[in-house]
């Protein structure tokens, strides 16, 4: 019991840190009631007490987070603004393409629940069906949702006929991946190939880009040259991933102003570490959602 309750506590602590307050809250709820029902613990009331305290300042930051305007709603029209604008589309990417990037826009300026529809709409197609899945669950990580990206993933498990063996085993590869980054776990999902319909055509023809889950860019000249920093990647379309910069790392923004090339950059992926170079391709400060003030960072992968 002692064990289980240190483990509680532990992955409690992580979900704290990396800001997923409700599920660090459900963690300490199940803790104080296994403490509850059983007598054998030595400082009961106590252990109890140091639990209410905890919880209590959760709650506090939940309700400061749920009260603030972190997500105002967009009407329609602006949303259909967003995804003009922000989707970088050319004549030779197809028009389900340009939907996919329009739809990572929508997220990458906090309007999740909008990118989310766009991205269900997106899976029903057979060419955007892996890459809307991979968003979909960034979108609840990116929301504070662990939760509710475990369910979408069991759920898809549990449907059978939407993705082939191959295909759930990337998106469950690189669900893995992320959540290894930010020290978090999910339930384990068996992957069998009787759980799915196996189209023989599936996977023919796919080029999909490599999945990129961070980078460490060192910077090659200026104030901090030599200095190394790593940062997670929160989207990414094709061989464009989309970071996060703090509106706090004042000298990071300044570094990576659009056009600065970066020739000693490691991509972080599944499968292993890879050095490349890339080129900031576009940055844009978040007006709203909760990343409000930071900047959203974009760079276009040249070479890995």
């Amino acid at each position: 019991m002692n064990k289980k309750i240190k483990s509680l506590l532990q992955q409690a602590e992580v979900y704290k840190k990396q800001g997923l307050l409700s599920e660090a809250r459900k963690k300490y709820d199940f803790v104080k009631e296994l403490i509850q029902n059983n007598d054998k613990f030595q400082n009961k009331q106590k252990l109890i007490e140091s639990l209410d305290k905890k919880i209590a300042g959760l709650n506090r930051s939940i309700k400061t987070v749920e009260s603030a305007p972190i997500k105002p709603e967009m009407s329609e029209h602006v949303n259909e603004l967003i995804k003009k604008l922000f989707s970088f589309s050319s004549k030779e990417k197809s028009e389900d393409d340009a939907a996919l990037e329009g739809a990572i826009a929508l997220a990458k300026f906090g309007q999740f629940d909008g990118a989310l529809k766009e991205f269900q709409k997106l899976i029903e197609i057979e060419s955007q069906r892996v890459p809307a899945a991979k968003n979909i669950l960034r979108c609840h990580l990116e929301m504070g949702s662990v939760d509710h990206a475990n369910e979408q993933l069991s759920g898809w498990q549990e449907s059978k006929d939407l993705f082939s063996v191959e295909q759930f085993e990337k998106i469950s590869v690189f669900y893995d991946d992320i959540l290894d980054k930010k020290g978090l776990k999910k339930e384990t999902l068996n992957v069998e190939e009787k759980d799915f319909e196996l189209d023989a055509a599936d996977g023919e023809g796919d080029e999909e880009f490599l999945d990129i889950s961070a980078v460490a860019i060192t910077f090659d000249d200026g104030p901090n040259k030599g200095e190394q920093v790593e940062l997670d990647v929160s989207f990414q379309s094709g061989n464009v991933i989309s970071l996060i910069v703090s509106s706090k790392d004042e000298h990071l923004i300044e570094n990576l102003k659009v056009g600065v090339r970066l020739d000693d950059v490691h991509f972080y992926s599944p499968v292993a570490i890879f050095r490349g170079s890339g080129v900031v391709s576009a940055k844009t400060q978040i007006k709203s959602g909760p990343k409000k003030g930071d900047f959203s960072l974009d760079i276009k992968i040249e070479s890995l």
